[in-house]
């Protein structure tokens, strides 16, 4: 059963740190792009990352260049969002998923986790 697993969310405040991982089952990830999207209430979702399979190539929103960056661990199976300077905006559920290439949105995508929530807030 292929399946993916996100964890890592919780409860932060503005200007800290954050890591989400994004735990594949059932497939490798040096075979599939991941990309992580997030939900924010009364807002549409949003793709934030992707990574390509080989891992060479990183696709970041503008909304978190500079302080986001991605990391895939091909032994774990895993891909780890990393997030600093952290906003309230940044607010939300984030989704990882798998497919063969990035695209820009998450309906585009095989298969998905069921999603972690972050919230930045003092």
């Amino acid at each position: 059963q292929l399946q993916l697993v996100e964890s890592g969310g919780g409860l932060v405040q503005p200007g800290g740190r954050l890591r989400l991982t994004c735990t594949a089952s059932g497939f490798t990830v040096d075979r599939y792009a991941i990309g992580w999207f997030r939900q924010a209430p009364g807002k549409e979702r949003e793709g934030v990352s992707c990574v390509s399979s080989s891992g060479d190539d990183l696709t970041l929103a503008d909304s978190v260049k500079g302080r986001f960056t991605v990391s895939k661990d091909n032994a774990k199976n895993t891909v780890t969002l990393h997030m600093s300077r952290l906003k309230p905006d940044d607010t939300g559920l984030y989704f990882c998923g798998a497919r063969n290439v990035c695209r820009p949105r998450m309906d585009e995508y095989d298969y998905w986790g069921q999603g972690t929530q972050v919230t930045v807030s003092s």
